[in-house]
């Protein structure tokens, strides 16, 4: 386990440049970066092109001129455009799949949804492109009419993290693109390989030269989009820390619109008229890649009439999980992801470790192996209020477990906390479900399921875990701004 698999860095070219103005250009500077696998260690590249604050410059200017060329294409041409983009993803779905298992590890369940989900997302918002329409008011008695239309803000900016580099791709580039806009991304520091071959295929796909641009690159990048002129808006998927220095920086310079996705700490709440072996599968849900989903279930509240036998399955299903780290990412049977770099994985252990200090370890607590990136499944129970292991998003596989006596409970400790991205309630009581569902204070709530997400419905949080939306007819609105007519006939 840990580090045991020998995997083949030749058997695909790496992308390495940045694309801009339709073609992978090199870098102004001359900085370099390395990348390893998490699975082993091995480096994968040590080639990767870092961005600079003349590279933004480059590719804004490329954006404009791209967004000239996109606005002339009528939106018939921009859903086959979109489509046929969707096409090429599928096409290519393996060596997207290899790429982020060579570098980061993700099962093959796991990568595969995500590349699945760019292809839908493209289709999607390719084929609502003409339900995208404003409002006409009926004439009024002075011979006015009043409409309202929603137009693209121009040049855009994305910033992706290094969980869901695919995923979150689309859920920026798709929406954007059929509102009109044209986009600059920067791809994770830390996983931007497949997000750079993605950016290859809009070519072949058909997008205009600069609609679509992708920069590697560190914080100066991030910052530099931030707060360029030009850009309207911007779009982050990270940290709670960082996406507010995101909106300062868009603040200070030209007030930019922001959507902000910033992660969470998403309760799971168990009644005691719960279907538990249903429960107990879907709780499990806080290891898919190895605990790195802003959406997992991480902190789970559970009735106490049911709580030993509730904590007993989990703790089964986490064992056996545990049991299978260290696995072939290329091998479709693989089922656990490793954490996807080093640095991840120490701040994981400083978690576990003080978690161990301040609530019972039930589970797993250690890394696995001397190579790669495995951290066991870890499970606490009976922490302190104030456990950071409670209280704070660590991005691992671990979860913390705390009984309740009644609703009322359930609810203070579920919304106790500055997060509200997600939530997860396990009842057959209808009525219970629609009360509680009423009260939690989140932005997206599954009731018997581990899915929060869909293409089709608003992506976004409360309090901190983020403002504005993603997916949906809410996230193409998101990327469009109004305007209103008074015309007088």
């Amino acid at each position: 386990m840990g580090g045991a698999i020998t995997l083949d860095f030749a058997k695909y070219p790496v992308p390495v440049q940045a694309f801009i103005d339709g073609k992978y250009v090199d870098c102004k500077g001359a900085e370099k970066h390395e990348l390893r696998s998490s699975v082993n260690d091995e480096v994968l590249t040590s080639d990767l092109q870092w961005a600079s604050t003349e590279d933004v410059e480059i590719a804004v200017g490329a954006a404009q001129s791209g967004l000239a060329a996109w606005g002339k294409v009528s939106n018939t041409q921009k859903r086959d455009v979109m489509v046929k983009f969707a096409t090429l993803v599928r096409e290519n779905a393996y060596q997207l799949a290899w790429l982020e298992a060579v570098l980061v590890g993700k099962d093959p369940r796991i990568g595969n949804f995500g590349i699945n989900e760019v292809a839908e997302l493209f289709i999607y918002y390719g084929n609502i492109i003409h339900q995208f329409h404003g409002q006409v008011q009926t004439p009024h008695d002075d011979g006015t009419l009043e409409y309202v239309i929603r137009q693209p803000f121009g040049v855009v900016a994305g910033i992706t993290p290094f969980n869901e580099p695919l995923l979150t791709f689309a859920m920026k580039v798709a929406p954007a693109v059929a509102a009109g806009n044209a986009i600059v991304l920067k791809a994770s520091e830390q996983n931007p390989l497949s997000t750079l071959f993605l950016a290859g295929l809009t070519k072949e796909a058909g997008f205009p030269d600069g609609v679509i641009n992708v920069l590697t690159g560190g914080a100066e990048v991030g910052s530099a989009l931030a707060s360029h002129m030009k850009i309207r808006m911007i779009s982050f998927t990270g940290s709670i820390q960082v996406g507010k220095l995101v909106q300062q920086a868009a603040a200070r310079s030209n007030l930019k619109k922001v959507t902000l996705e910033l992660g969470g700490k998403s309760p799971v709440i168990v009644f005691q008229d719960a279907d538990l072996e249903k429960a107990s599968k879907m709780s499990a849900a806080f290891l898919a890649l190895n605990g790195q989903g802003c959406l997992l279930g991480t902190r789970m509240y559970v009735h106490e009439d049911v709580a030993q036998e509730m904590i007993a399955r989990i703790k089964g299903i986490a064992e056996y999980m545990g049991s299978t780290l260290g696995s072939d990412p290329l091998d479709p049977s693989t089922i656990t992801s490793p954490l996807f770099n080093h640095r991840q994985k120490d701040v994981v252990l400083k978690y576990i470790e003080e978690g161990k200090k301040e609530a019972t370890l039930l589970t797993g607590g250690s890394a696995i192996g001397e190579k790669g990136c495995y951290v066991q499944p870890t499970i606490f129970v009976n922490p302190s209020k104030s456990a950071k292991v409670l209280n704070e998003e660590i991005f691992g596989p671990v979860l913390t477990i705390v009984t309740f006596k009644d609703e009322q409970e359930a609810l203070d400790l579920a919304n106790d906390t500055e997060y509200g991205l997600a939530a997860y309630v396990h009842t057959r009581d209808l009525g219970r479900a629609l009360r509680f569902t009423k009260n939690l204070e989140a932005g997206m709530i599954a009731v018997n399921s581990a899915m929060a997400y869909d293409r089709t419905r608003p992506f976004g949080g409360w309090k901190q875990s983020g403002q504005g939306y993603e997916n949906g007819i809410a996230g193409l609105e998101d990327w469009s701004q109004t305007k209103s007519v008074l015309l007088s006939i």
